[in-house]
């Protein structure tokens, strides 16, 4: 019988699963949105949604200096790196100062591929968009397909590959090479 489990195991020790909730919410904080599991999602919810309300506590006490300080030391237990401590007060609790709670939400995706595992996304609830990134227009160099460079035939004006690069074709990694600029020294 299930009776009053407040911590969902997550089939891992309470030292890393202590680690994994701060690791979490941190990534959480800074992005403002995540994509996990479905379990850890559940677990990350509870976990976050009290760290949001003691950052809300730091405003509503603000004239106490012994309490800020108190709810700070809290919150630097579980979110170990200062700038996104400072965003999560600064930036973050403001947003739901008029919220009686539930800041974040969870949306399911579809099943990951290798294990089956159930997917979701947790965002908060008044997550900010940021501006798609608006990149300038490039000229496309012509194609030389076109017959703009003289050729002798086929494939003769390229420079033969080395056998080390044939042996490498077709490996994981050729995605990430450069690709070797074809040059005419005429």
């Amino acid at each position: 019988m299930n009776k009053r489990n407040g911590v969902a195991k997550l089939n891992r020790r309470a030292a890393h699963r202590n680690a994994m909730m701060r690791n979490m919410a941190t990534s959480l904080f800074e992005h403002e949105r995540i994509i996990t599991t479905h379990a850890k999602a559940r677990a990350l919810r509870s976990y976050s949604e009290k760290l949001i309300t003691r950052a809300r506590h730091l405003h509503a006490n603000s004239a106490d200096a012994g309490k800020v300080l108190h709810h700070k030391r809290e919150l630097l237990k579980h979110v170990r790196n200062q700038d996104i401590l400072k965003k999560l007060v600064e930036d973050i609790a403001p947003r739901f100062k008029d919220r009686a709670g539930g800041y974040l939400r969870i949306i399911h995706l579809p099943e990951r591929q290798s294990d089956s595992s159930m997917m979701s996304i947790v965002e908060l609830v008044d997550r900010r968009e940021k501006a798609p990134r608006v990149r300038p227009a490039r000229e496309r160099k012509p194609d030389n397909k076109g017959g703009d460079r003289p050729s002798s035939g086929g494939g003769a004006d390229r420079s033969p590959r080395s056998a080390e690069d044939k042996k490498r074709e077709g490996k994981w990694y050729d995605r990430f090479r450069r690709k070797k600029k074809d040059v005419d020294y005429e």
